[in-house]
């Protein structure tokens, strides 16, 4: 199992940011929102992922960066609950909705349910 967050996987493509927010699909499971949508360009073979800890809910830049860092670390370790069930890469943006600090295992439930409720989403729709 490779539990690796590579380059390759990161989304940082500007365009696809934007497609992702405008047409991009979400489930939510408190303190985490999930928006993603299905990748059409042949050439992207891997899920590509975001994550986003908004500045009006955490004010401080150490507690937002804080956050991603658990949020990247929650993802890697649990990013075989979407990868292996998808043959299409999907993009993927993680959100933290709440104003409150975390610690990594309660991030590491909420990720594990909100990526369950992504599967179940997706897999009723396919």
């Amino acid at each position: 199992m490779d539990e690796s967050f590579g380059k390759d996987e990161k989304l940082k493509s500007i365009k696809l940011i934007d497609i992702l927010f405008q047409e991009g699909k979400s489930v939510k499971k408190y303190p985490l929102k999930l928006i993603y949508l299905p990748i059409t360009n042949p050439e992207i073979k891997h899920f590509k992922t975001g994550v986003s800890v908004p500045k009006k809910l955490v004010k401080t830049a150490v507690g937002r960066n804080r956050i991603k860092r658990l949020m990247r670390e929650a993802f890697r370790k649990n990013k075989y609950l979407v990868t292996s069930n998808f043959t299409q890469p999907y993009a993927l943006m993680f959100i933290y909705i709440s104003r409150d600090e975390i610690s990594l295992e309660d991030l590491n439930k909420a990720m594990i349910k909100v990526m369950e409720k992504f599967n179940e989403s997706e897999n009723k729709i396919s």
